[in-house]
């Protein structure tokens, strides 16, 4: 059998890149997975970021949220509040879109179209302003009148918040977003539908992205880690369990809510 030296080149070629996935120099990296309404979880793994990052010394620290921070868990409004809020001392935070967000958007933008947000827990953030969930199949008029109430209920500091949400970083070998990429497309090509609400063929793509791709969005017993993404969504507003993926450097660690004694745990 004739030896394959282009299949070898390429295997290398794909190796040396995975085995050199850093984080920006001088950068300490906290993404935090889908919260889901559950403000208890987000107080307690921003003390825990707080205590990570004093033990271990300086660096620049950025939270990113991978978005879903709304709907199903009892106080999406508390949530936007710490997600918004000078709580992490020195540290830069940066807000990415999940597809709870556009839902939620889209339904205060163009109710008839935006119907599924009711049913994908859109009724829990309601009943937090106050408003009486009507049924997914209401009329038109309706799901118009509930839009309405929702949007002057709404802060503008909420409303701005969530309409500038951005739907993608890069950081190094490491490239955040919500649900993942379209495979062979470029990174900076990615059309933002498919960052927010995409599965396959995204989460059974082996080959490389061209970084590492740190997701939340499909719910995992715990974390995936393979060679060419990080999926961080736990399903805290069930499990109780928010995520934190902690990148410096060549490292990799996590911070848990949920887990006793559980300060911080190596990950390959």
């Amino acid at each position: 059998m004739a030896f394959n030296f282009s299949l070898m080149k390429d295997l290398l070629v794909r190796k040396r890149r995975r085995a050199i996935v850093t984080a920006p120099a001088g950068e300490r990296i906290y993404a935090i997975g889908d919260i889901h309404g559950r403000s208890d979880l987000l107080q307690r793994l921003h003390e825990m970021i707080l205590e990570d990052a004093a033990a271990r010394g300086w660096a620049r620290n950025r939270v990113i949220y991978l978005g879903d921070y709304i709907d199903r868990g009892p106080d999406s409004r508390g949530v936007l509040a710490l997600a918004m809020g000078d709580n992490l001392p020195g540290m830069t935070k940066l807000h990415l879109r999940g597809n709870h967000e556009a839902l939620a958007l889209q339904f205060m933008q163009n109710p008839a179209e935006g119907s599924d947000w009711l049913r994908w827990g859109g009724d829990a953030v309601l009943r937090e302003y106050g408003i009486t969930p009507p049924s997914e199949f209401s009329q038109p008029a309706k799901l118009q009148q509930t839009a309405r109430l929702l949007s002057e209920a709404m802060t503008r500091e909420e409303k701005t918040f969530l309409l500038g949400l951005q739907f993608c970083h890069r950081a190094g070998g490491y490239f955040f977003t919500h649900a993942g990429v379209r495979p062979g497309t470029p990174l900076e090509a990615q059309d933002s539908k498919d960052l927010i609400w995409i599965r396959e063929p995204f989460l059974s793509h082996k080959d490389d992205f061209g970084a590492v791709i740190v997701h939340g969005h499909t719910i995992c017993n715990s974390i995936e880690i393979k060679p060419n993404r990080i999926g961080i969504d736990t399903g805290a507003h069930a499990t109780g369990i928010l995520t934190c993926l902690v990148l410096e450097a060549k490292g990799r660690w996590l911070l848990q809510t949920g887990q006793p004694n559980l300060q911080a745990v190596p990950i390959p």
